[in-house]
């Protein structure tokens, strides 16, 4: 057995005993190996451990990496990086989500390359929570109008939210950052039928994002890491 697996057999076991604990042990939680900077070879550790969706946060590295793997015919590669207006055509052509639209341009351009002869591209809204101006998302008070562009799209499917609570260390801000996630996923939910993912967390924050109702976790250092974290 390899570090790589003893660590998602302890992140699985950590989720499953949570969910049980809050009398919600048949709860889906889909786990994104954040992948950047990994080679192939740890990939493919992962890949043997159970994991079937990865993480990329920049276009090129991520496109090698789907090339390469394409033999693992069920594998599904998310972007979750920042998504730059000269590289939408690539990132429509070759991911299967992305999660990280944050203005109405990238919805748009996506939309306009995603291949007909492909299903249309799964994608999640970024939002920044907190208002913080190192972050990336579009800003609170802009969500509504940009949910209702995306969901307008034709070669998209509308899927949820991705949040990236705050940077900060207190820990009451950052709960109020779940909190309100959870809040707006629900909205947005009840009126866009194909709402379905809320991706919040990390390696360092499991529990808090499922306590707060997160299905999609993003995990890189517990994962590759040589040691949990």
């Amino acid at each position: 057995m390899n570090n790589i697996d003893i660590n998602i057999q302890t992140i699985n076991k950590k989720i499953k005993e949570f969910l049980k604990k809050k009398n919600n042990p048949l709860k889906k939680i889909t786990i994104i190996a954040v992948s950047k900077n990994q080679n192939i070879d740890k990939i493919k550790l992962a890949i043997s451990s159970g994991i079937n969706e990865f993480g990329e946060n920049y276009v090129q590295e991520g496109i090698n990496k789907i090339q390469k793997l394409k033999k693992h015919n069920n594998l599904i590669w998310h972007f979750i990086g920042k998504v730059q207006s000269n590289k939408t055509k690539l990132i429509a052509k070759n991911f299967d989500w992305c999660q990280t639209i944050d203005r109405e341009k990238i919805a748009i351009l996506l939309n306009k390359y995603r291949k007909k002869n492909l299903f249309p591209m799964n994608v999640l809204m970024q939002i920044n929570i907190s208002n913080e101006t190192n972050k990336n998302g579009v800003c609170i008070k802009n969500y509504k109008k940009l949910a209702k562009i995306i969901s307008l799209m034709p070669n998209l499917n509308f899927r949820g939210i991705m949040i990236m609570p705050s940077t900060k260390k207190e820990i009451i801000k950052k709960y109020d950052n779940y909190k309100k996630g959870s809040i707006i996923f629900h909205e947005l939910k009840k009126k866009y039928q194909s709402i379905d993912t809320l991706s919040l967390g990390t390696s360092f924050d499991i529990e808090q994002s499922l306590l707060f109702q997160s299905n999609m976790i993003r995990i890189g250092r517990s994962i590759f890491k040589n040691k949990m974290i």
